[in-house]
């Protein structure tokens, strides 16, 4: 936030790069999670199962969000799901963030 206060004007260019630094972080904890053997999904796990790669979308919440990137992964869901869905969560939270600084100045 201080980076947009300070910079006003570029708020697309921190947009591109927390998005896709948050974006990637995001990947690395669901490849991670991939890597965990799997024997049986607990029944903590169904309501994942239920609502799919969309629960991604509260990728960004903190702490939250990377055990829903590492149960992405344990779960083996697919890329082609899963990246739409992490990134899509990651850009929500910086436009509301940049939306919010934006209304303070």
């Amino acid at each position: 936030m201080a980076y947009l206060v300070k910079h006003e004007g570029t708020a697309w260019l921190a947009l591109l790069l927390a998005t896709v630094g948050n974006s990637v972080g995001g990947a690395i904890s669901v490849w991670l999670g991939r890597r965990l053997p799997r024997k049986e999904t607990p029944a903590r796990a169904a309501w994942l199962q239920r609502h799919g790669p969309w629960v991604l979308l509260l990728s960004w919440v903190p702490l939250v969000g990377d055990a829903l990137c590492v149960a992405a992964g344990w779960l083996r869901w697919p890329w082609r799901k899963v990246w739409p869905a992490l990134v899509a969560g990651k850009l929500l939270r910086y436009l509301a963030v940049i939306a919010s600084v934006e209304a303070v100045i």
